[in-house]
């Protein structure tokens, strides 16, 4: 039997292109037009209000889609697959969802907790692990299936000898195919190594517990080289640092004084410490209950400034290229954004984008900064060298803003 080439050929194309994901097929009269979407300038906004994620493309500062159905929204995060076209969303109602988003639908959705306060996802983008509240401890499951491949439950042993379950908080990827959690209740930090010879997906982690941290971690944050975890300490002032190069170190007690000084404001709302700003050798931190940005030399982990600013600081984000810092703040005063001078550390702009700034997000490689006003179901667009609104989209009660530029970034 003789085949025509030609045929077999164009049938062999058109049967390849229906099944690469992420692309389209359109037959003319004289030949086959194959359009991929891309997804490097893609990202997601949280709507909490509607349980909803708007897909939006960086480039054309557009909306491309929506997907529902994502449960509570209401202290949400996002991390991607490392390809970029699933976001895994992580709501407080312990919801874990997978939304395709070059397609805009969801893949996969389960409920795996009570109440879960964010997430991460491994080294090589197999693993998608999850810190909960209720009933406590971490749950890490494949990346492609959301099966479950590991329940760490977060045991410690209380003052009076019993043995309880604790709130997980702080949890973030490290190099290694390790995740990082600390137990607030527990006053602990655990580090989950996943690393097998084999490189197996169902591989149970190594525990390395560090006790003795400080009372009550409430937050954490990983440097961007992945050496560092900071924990945050609501029972009492200073910082937790472990180098996680050296675990077997344990963990250092850094900037005592951190939340001390004259007598503290009403703190309307902890900061984030994953909004902590690194340029250069330098960390800029928000100041617990005071108007101020401290100033962190990293090489000696000792505070060198203080920066006044307009409230209480939630998120201090740096620029990509470490040039600027610019500060949203709690409560009453939400409406406004600081921008300071990371040489200089002198204050440069002050903006007024709206009641309810929520978060911000920088374009990967920092010529804009997307913004979330809240209350004005708005996320505004300014350009980083103008300080300029140059656009806006609609989004409904808007809070956070994750691109996909997140999915090659540790501890993001």
């Amino acid at each position: 039997m003789r085949f025509n080439l030609k045929i077999v050929s164009l049938i062999t194309t058109l049967s390849l292109s229906v099944l690469i994901s992420g692309c389209a097929v359109t037959n003319t009269t004289d030949h086959i037009v194959t359009t991929y979407k891309a997804s490097g300038d893609l990202g997601t906004i949280i709507e909490r209000a509607d349980g909803a994620v708007s897909i939006v493309n960086t480039t054309q500062r557009s909306v491309e889609g929506r997907v529902e159905g994502l449960g509570d929204l209401s202290h949400a995060s996002i991390v991607y697959s490392r390809d970029e076209q699933f976001a895994y969303v992580f709501g407080r109602d312990g919801g874990l969802t997978k939304v395709d988003i070059l397609n805009q639908k969801i893949e996969k959705r389960i409920l795996q907790s009570g109440n879960s306060i964010g997430g991460a996802i491994s080294q090589d983008g197999k693993l998608v692990a999850v810190s909960n509240y209720t009933p406590g401890g971490v749950k890490v499951f494949n990346a492609e299936t959301l099966e479950l491949v590991a329940d760490i439950p977060a045991l410690y042993t209380s003052e009076s000898g019993e043995q309880k379950q604790s709130k997980t908080i702080g949890l973030v990827d490290a190099p290694g195919q390790r995740f990082v959690f600390s137990l607030f209740d527990g006053n602990e930090t655990w580090i989950a190594d996943f690393s097998s010879d084999d490189e197996s997906i169902n591989t149970q982690p190594k525990i390395t517990k560090l006790k003795n941290i400080g009372k009550q971690p409430y937050d954490a944050l990983i440097s961007p080289d992945g050496r560092y975890y900071i924990a945050g300490l609501f029972g009492e002032d200073g910082l937790a640092l472990i180098d996680l190069w050296h675990p077997e170190k344990g963990s250092k007690h850094i900037l005592p004084n951190y939340g001390k000084g004259e007598a503290r404001l009403p703190v309307y709302k902890m900061p984030h410490l994953e909004g902590w700003a690194v340029a250069g050798n330098l960390a800029f931190v928000p100041a617990v209950g005071h108007h101020s940005v401290l100033v962190i030399d990293m090489s000696t982990w000792k505070q060198v400034a203080e920066i006044p600013v307009y409230g209480q600081p939630v998120f201090v984000m740096s620029r990509p290229d470490g040039r600027e810092i610019w500060v949203n703040f709690a409560f009453p005063k939400n409406d406004t954004l600081q921008v300071i001078d990371a040489e200089s550390l002198k204050l440069q702009k002050t903006l007024k984008p709206g009641k309810a700034v929520l978060h911000m997000e920088f374009t990967p490689r920092g010529e804009e900064v997307w913004v979330s006003v809240r209350d004005e179901d708005t996320v505004k667009i300014y350009n980083t060298a103008t300080h300029k609104e140059i656009a806006s989209l609609k989004a409904q009660k808007p809070s956070g803003i994750f691109f996909t530029s997140r999915a090659h970034q540790t501890g993001l």
